[in-house]
């Protein structure tokens, strides 16, 4: 059984997977006090009518509503960490008060999962872990048969991909204006970008800011995919200058595929690649260092290229396969 807000995807769970799902009135963007009251008394009430034997947290929200729930209600649980997200990004009065809240969800959980070594020691020299038990895990786990190697394309434009939310904090701003940079030396370069607008988040970007962007050519926005391969396969290399994550599933996804990536320099997104092997690193909220990372790629011999996806590949079915994470979890059930 599955608890999330409702979105365009809902539906796959139940059609694809076969699995229960129930809609929660849970909105990531939201600080007004009142709608977070009610949010979390709905899923006070969806969980003691549920009676579930354990639950798995995902997202902070999640991870701190329903584990305070869960401590109310007495359900065994556990918090995966992610990513540390705004709340952690940035350093206001409210997202301080919001982080003490979620040390109080993690002393109840049977166990908290963590992404990375780097979100792992934030939040033990925060104090929000203390007695609990915790993992840390290669991400989300990769399904390396899906997301199959495949050889980088030979043929012209040289073709750099994002793929994430359109949000300010996932560094989408410092993609194109970096994008900008590279096509005034080699304007045959293409950059797309996939992902949803409209996210519930504070740093979402507006549709304006968007259409603004395929009105000067700069990127080739292809909205949100269903399905990444197709894009992937057509691209050589992916680029993520995120101002932090937990594990970055694109990353994985485009490395299983045979594809390196551009990074910056942040928790999360450094422990995806291997510096200089599987991948390179920008500075953070850096255009000018993502393009002059772009350009070398440009400069770079095509069996280069191929060798550092080669090794993005045997690095993701060496560390990062997904019976590592299903193993972890049904420890944490057997507790």
């Amino acid at each position: 059984m599955a608890l999330a807000p409702e979105d365009a995807h809902s539906n796959r769970l139940v059609e694809e997977l076969g699995i229960e799902y129930v809609p929660l009135p849970l909105d990531g963007k939201s600080i007004q006090l009142l709608g977070e009251a009610r949010s979390f008394l709905a899923l006070m009430n969806t969980l003691h009518r549920l009676t579930p034997l354990f639950v798995f947290n995902f997202t902070v929200k999640a991870n701190i509503y329903s584990g305070l729930v869960c401590q109310l209600l007495r359900i065994p649980y556990a918090n995966n960490v992610s990513g540390l997200g705004t709340a952690f990004i940035h350093d206001t009065w409210l997202f301080r008060r919001v982080r003490r809240v979620y040390g109080w969800a993690n002393s109840g959980a049977r166990r908290v999962f963590f992404q990375n070594r780097e979100d792992y020691d934030l939040f033990v020299g925060h104090g929000l872990v203390r007695d609990t038990t915790t993992t840390v895990l290669p991400g989300s786990g990769m399904d390396t048969v899906r997301f199959a190697f495949l050889p980088l394309p030979e043929a012209i434009p040289f073709t750099f991909i994002m793929i994430a939310r359109l949000l300010g904090d996932k560094g989408v701003r410092e993609y194109v204006d970096a994008a900008e940079r590279v096509k005034s030396d080699h304007p045959k370069t293409r950059f797309l970008l996939i992902g949803p607008q409209g996210a519930s988040n504070l740093t979402s970007i507006g549709v304006e800011e968007v259409h603004r962007w395929q009105a000067e050519g700069v990127v080739d926005y292809l909205g949100e995919q269903a399905d990444v391969r197709p894009f992937l396969a057509q691209s050589h290399v992916l680029v993520l200058p995120s101002y932090r994550e937990g594990m970055p599933r694109t990353v994985l996804e485009a490395a299983s595929m045979g594809r390196p990536a551009i990074v910056s320099d942040v928790p999360g997104c450094r422990h995806a690649v291997i510096a200089g092997e599987t991948g390179w690193l920008c500075k953070v909220k850096s255009a000018k260092s993502l393009a002059e990372r772009m350009n070398e790629c440009l400069a770079m011999p095509f069996e280069s290229l191929q060798e550092a996806g080669r090794a993005a590949r045997r690095r993701i079915e060496n560390e990062f396969d997904e019976r590592i994470v299903i193993e972890a979890a049904m420890r944490c059930l057997r507790g």
